[in-house]
């Protein structure tokens, strides 16, 4: 069984903190659908950007953008292009997937990896041969990986380690993530791939367990700055080689590097989220304001039910059935109501989606004062 050797220092609990205290500050936010479907639009774009550079990719951010968003083609980059288009297509892979129950399977990661390499959700094979790490200037050895042989039993061991460390909650599940996202590339379990798969892997595992933020983050961004870093924190133990040191040693180093990266990625979407808030915030109290005095005052009725009849507005006003049917027609013309039930006798009215957010806003303040 995986048993890795850590200690959690006081850097690693600090970062475990400002984590923590993102997390809370970000999901107690009011965002509205446009701002979070912007903010995970440009997360994964930058998860893209930058986990596909740090294994060599040549396109910039915006022939990224390009690439995904508008078809298009760079010649003589088109290595570079088949990469990107796949590392996005396993991305929203690990995004839907995570949430599941089933999502952390050996059959899953193999899919992840199997879109990665092809754009494929085929399930690959692990590597039938050695496979060796060499520094890229020099040419010399960094770390011999364990034999072909030995993968199987590793891989099925670490996800064995990853589900009861999930359930028993006794470690951060940070920890656990950046656990296995070096136990991943300590196995090297493919030839080609390993990388990007590992930190896939470390998405899912973060979204599993409750830290996803609805996807509006992106990890990579901070590797990609910290690359050297990323590397010497990975080379554990007194030897090059697997079986004399690699398996036994102190992975402290990499937990470290690991959460203050998180630390680090949450700070930087906590304050862009706000600010996004503010912005929005602005915009609506100018919405609010071109509001006639009873559309404002019927927004709490609205805030106790999704859906309201015309009788609802008549005894909340304190008005004549056929006053209120008049005024909800009245409000459906200025574009301020929906109608979501069509029927005579039970017809039902909505708040247009412009609307919902001052009642979110409002149910908010509720809960935080």
């Amino acid at each position: 069984m995986f048993k890795p050797i850590f200690t959690l220092t006081p850097a690693i609990t600090k970062a475990l903190m400002e984590v923590e205290a993102c997390r809370q500050i970000i999901t107690s936010l009011p965002l509205t659908v446009a701002i979070l479907d912007s903010l995970r639009r440009t997360a994964r774009l930058l998860s893209t950007h930058f986990s596909t550079q740090i294994e060599g990719n040549k396109l910039s951010p915006s022939q990224v953008v390009e690439v995904l968003e508008g078809g298009g083609r760079f010649p003589g980059r088109e290595r570079d292009e088949a990469e990107v288009r796949n590392y996005y297509k396993a991305l929203e892979f690990v995004l839907g997937h995570a949430p599941k129950k089933e999502s952390l399977t050996e059959q899953a990661i193999c899919t992840i990896h199997g879109l990665v390499i092809s754009g494929k959700k085929t399930p690959t094979h692990y590597r039938e041969g050695q496979n060796v790490i060499r520094d890229g200037r020099t040419g010399s050895m960094v770390y011999l990986p364990p034999e072909a042989k030995d993968v199987p039993a590793l891989m099925k061991d670490l996800i064995t380690w990853i589900k009861e460390e999930l359930q028993c909650n006794v470690l951060p599940v940070p920890v656990i993530a950046g656990l296995a996202h070096y136990q991943y590339a300590t196995i090297h379990p493919y030839y080609d791939g390993n990388g990007r798969t590992a930190r896939l892997l470390t998405t899912c595992i973060l979204h599993h367990g409750g830290y996803g933020l609805h996807g509006i983050y992106s990890l990579e961004e901070y590797y990609a700055e910290h690359l050297q870093g990323y590397y010497d924190a990975l080379h554990v133990g007194t030897s090059h080689n697997y079986y004399e040191g690699r398996a036994e040693g102190d992975v402290t180093p990499f937990i470290k590097y690991f959460c203050v990266g998180m630390a680090d990625s949450f700070a930087k979407i906590r304050s862009r989220a706000e600010q996004e808030h503010a912005k929005d915030t602005s915009d609506q109290t100018s919405a609010l304001r071109e509001l006639k005095s009873q559309q404002q005052k019927v927004l709490s009725l609205f805030a106790r039910m999704k859906t309201v009849a015309s009788s609802d507005v008549a005894k909340f006003f304190k008005i004549s059935a056929r006053a209120a049917s008049a005024l909800c027609l009245q409000w459906i013309d200025s574009e301020f109501l929906v109608i979501v039930d069509p029927s005579k006798k039970a017809r039902r009215y909505a708040l247009a989606e412009k609307y919902e957010v001052f009642v979110v806003a409002q149910t908010m303040d509720k809960r935080t004062a």
